[in-house]
């Protein structure tokens, strides 16, 4: 018995080792496969991703070392604690993480916890619905580039949007009574005094005028592509994953066990694999589901919208890499984006019988 718990002790301490060990086997032992997968999601990287992404990006950055965001923030400040049960500061968090993507509001959460802007619940009730994909990838990337329809992108989006604030508004309750608790803490007591010290921080990366513009551009490319290639990393990263779990026969495997319920549930079941790859990395998920060509699209975008609603491992595991140097708990992220996920499933679905325009349905 002791030597069984030693056993399972050790195997816990090196089960990460032995994972990265049997992933670099794996690229070698089905590199026929993973080769054309790694050229396929550099492709769609390059082709679909960097175009829609990496312009934008740039242009947020720059917007950051504006006085823009504060003044929206000011304007949000009476919005935010009521309907978030978040102070206004959080109001930057939810518009950048809506207008810039994946993970650009979980580093924006991370960062008001860091300068003690906001609290630990009110940064982990940010969490939960502020890392969200952004438009131009969900009009850009998918509308456009993947269906060639505008409208499939703005409904998409529009989902989206309301599910992200469900999410917010649920969380408002995430640890409610310890802010109750923490009424008397001192940074309560000295509100006014840790938001003018942020904003002075904030205000010397802000201010861009003529002599600093070149750097400021500068500093926004390098930022932008650093985050831009953080993204293609993971694409290419899970993309091999995906290549392994198909040549090993395990994709097929879990295809053919769940296909009796797709059936059952008259859904086609080659949604399947394109769901499951999507569980992974939601890019190479999409491309995947945009391709079955089936008279009823609906499908189609009922589960484009709880992938991009969940994000998807590799997003989490780029929030994690972020959280990790916090005190902040992961849990209020996963359960949130689960959320996110069903709720702008159900929402699409609605808005497509619902509203006409939005109905893409082959008769």
């Amino acid at each position: 018995m002791l030597k069984s718990k030693i056993y399972f002790l050790k195997l816990k301490n090196n089960f990460l080792p032995l994972l990265f060990l049997v992933f670099t086997l794996c690229l070698l032992i089905f590199s026929n496969s993973n080769l054309p997968a790694v050229k396929n999601a550099l492709t769609l990287f390059a082709n679909n991703v960097v175009p829609s992404l990496l312009p934008f990006f740039i242009a947020t950055q720059m917007l950051m070392h504006t006085n823009i965001i504060d003044i929206l923030g000011k304007l949000l400040n009476h919005i935010m604690k009521p309907l978030f049960n978040v102070r206004g500061e959080g109001a930057f968090a939810f518009i950048m993480g809506i207008i810039s993507g994946y993970p650009v509001g979980a580093k924006i959460a991370v960062n008001l916890r860091k300068d003690n802007i906001c609290s630990k619940e009110e940064c982990e009730r940010l969490l939960s619905f502020t890392n969200n994909s952004g438009p131009l990838f969900i009009i850009g990337t998918v509308g456009i580039t993947m269906f060639c329809n505008t409208m499939i992108g703005i409904l998409l989006f529009i989902a989206h949007l309301i599910s992200s604030i469900c999410v917010g508004i649920i969380f408002r309750f995430w640890k409610s009574k310890n802010n109750k608790k923490s009424k008397n803490n001192k940074i309560d007591n000295n509100l006014d005094y840790i938001n003018n010290h942020a904003k002075n921080n904030y205000s010397s990366y802000k201010t861009v005028n003529i002599s600093n513009l070149g750097e400021v551009i500068t500093e926004s490319i390098t930022s932008s592509i650093s985050t831009i290639l953080m993204i293609g990393g993971f694409i290419v990263v899970f993309s091999t994953i995906i290549s392994i779990l198909n040549a090993s026969k395990i994709t097929q495997i879990i295809v053919y066990t769940l296909s009796p319920i797709f059936n059952f549930l008259n859904i086609e079941p080659s949604f399947i694999n394109g769901l499951f790859t999507g569980l992974f990395e939601i890019t190479n998920g999409i491309n995947q589901i945009s391709n079955i060509h089936i008279k009823n699209i609906s499908l189609n975008l009922v589960f484009i919208s709880f992938l991009l609603g969940f994000g998807g491992i590799s997003v989490m595991l780029q929030v994690l890499s972020i959280t990790s140097k916090t005190d902040l708990s992961f849990k209020p992220y996963i359960i949130g984006k689960l959320l996110h996920g069903i709720i702008s499933a159900i929402l699409t679905y609605v808005l497509i019988y619902l509203i006409p325009m939005f109905n893409f349905n082959l008769q």
